[in-house]
């Protein structure tokens, strides 16, 4: 975990790697759980019988559950003290190269791209790549944007 005291000391780790997450399984449990929340039950996602015969040989989890997974995986790589809030503020560009099959692992790596001052504080956009245990692909490669208030 790398700790960053306040936007200045932040700011001079733009453009870095800030590091890696903990490995974290996927699980059933949490991807029927996703599909309930969401309302999203296709079957790749939610009847194992029917996915182990489809294209991926078992069910897979939702795209937009990798990527929900985003703020927890980066809270695990770094922290800056010193803000009175941070506010995601949306997300440039995403992208799922590869699926993540049900019972895989997954990992962030973290790199701080640019940090823009602005009136209430200042915008991060950092890219987060989502590694798939094993594949040469990653799950999940984001570009989130947040504003992080002093």
């Amino acid at each position: 975990m790398r700790v960053f005291h306040g936007l200045s000391e932040l700011a001079s780790a733009v453009g870095t790697h800030l590091g890696y997450s903990d490995w974290h399984t996927v699980t059933q449990e949490q991807i029927a759980r996703f599909a309930e929340a969401t309302g999203d039950h296709q079957w790749i996602h939610v009847d194992p019988a029917k996915a182990a015969a489809g294209p991926f040989g078992t069910t897979v989890a939702h795209g937009f559950l990798t990527l929900s997974m985003v703020p927890m995986l980066a809270g695990e790589v770094y922290t800056v003290r010193g803000l009175s809030m941070g506010v995601n503020y949306g997300t440039n560009k995403v992208r799922f190269p590869t699926p993540v099959p049900a019972g895989s692992r997954v990992r962030a790596g973290v790199e701080l791209v640019s940090l823009v001052p602005g009136t209430i504080g200042s915008q991060a956009v950092i890219r987060v790549t989502v590694e798939l245990e094993g594949s040469d692909k990653p799950a999940c490669v984001a570009e989130t944007v947040a504003v992080l208030v002093p």
